[in-house]
């Protein structure tokens, strides 16, 4: 065993929490979000926690445990990079283990660090979910022509479901798409805390059809999508532009994304001048 000291996680700990992922932020990247407090809550204290403190009294290592609704059982931790390599890492997977009744079935990992995959793959769990989050320092920002026999609209009541209609039609065709009733998916892209209704446009043609779409939040590219008819006519290469300015000129000093790491759109965004600032990802136990 190290010498840290291991104390369950309380709400006494948060300025701690949010110090140690911008720490790991700051050396692997990943979702920035992981350093706010409603994410830091969700993640650490919203279950049972577990901290880990050296002997200045410095937060190197958390890790919890949650359960949901089914019952199943998901863990995920920190270690602070300057205290890698001396087995907290195997202290916290032991603990996250007898957490979730002996076996630990999936692992969510927000910033992903070089020894992740190696590490849990030791324990038995494969990656199967993983994104790139990009960035964008909008310095220069492309101007791409929108698609000729085109209109953009922006969200509004009369609009909500022309999105929603591009959104169907853009990922349908992808495995496990949830098919979101339009009112839930309306609610839902709505109520997003800082959702920018008057900045995210979808696309339509001389008919009213949706072409694509691309909805913003806060400094993000949220969602952005074209329907199969549309693709290959750069029409979400203008989307994305669009909104790069946009953002811009709402005084943002950056935009983010977030792509699938087997998603052919993650070559178009690094085209447009966003790089790569680290991996999100999800592990399961190998059945």
């Amino acid at each position: 065993m190290s010498q840290t000291l291991w104390t369950p996680l309380t709400e006494e700990d948060l300025p701690a929490l949010r110090e140690l992922a911008r720490a790991c932020l700051r050396v692997d990247g990943g979702l920035p979000h992981l350093a706010d407090e409603p994410m830091l809550r969700r993640h650490y204290l919203s279950g049972v926690g577990l901290g880990g403190r050296d002997e200045t009294g410095d937060l190197v290592a958390a890790a919890a445990v949650l359960v949901d609704r089914a019952g199943r059982h998901t863990a995920t931790g920190l270690v602070r990079p300057s205290a890698r390599g001396a087995g907290l890492g195997d202290e916290l997977a032991a603990w996250c283990r007898e957490h979730s009744g002996g076996t630990l079935l999936r692992v969510v990992v927000e910033t992903v660090s070089p020894g992740t995959e190696q590490f849990l793959r030791r324990m038995g769990l494969v990656r199967t979910f993983a994104e790139h989050v990009m960035r964008h320092d909008l310095v220069d920002v492309p101007r791409i022509k929108r698609p000729p026999g085109l209109r953009s609209l922006p969200w509004d009541e009369a609009s909500a479901p022309l999105f929603h209609a591009a959104y169907s039609g853009a990922f349908a065709e992808r495995p496990g798409f949830p098919a979101t009733p339009l009112q839930e998916w309306v609610h839902d892209v709505a109520d997003e805390q800082g959702f920018r209704p008057d900045r995210s446009r979808v696309a339509v043609d001389a008919d009213g059809r949706p072409a694509g779409f691309v909805t913003l939040t806060d400094d993000w590219v949220d969602q952005v999508g074209v329907v199969p008819a549309w693709r290959g006519r750069a029409l979400g290469a203008h989307l994305v532009a669009r909104s790069l300015r946009s953002l811009r000129k709402a005084g943002c000093e950056q935009a983010w994304l977030a792509v699938n790491v087997d998603n052919p759109a993650h070559a178009l965004y690094l085209r447009l001048g966003f790089v790569d600032a680290g991996l999100r990802a999800r592990y399961e136990q190998v059945a």
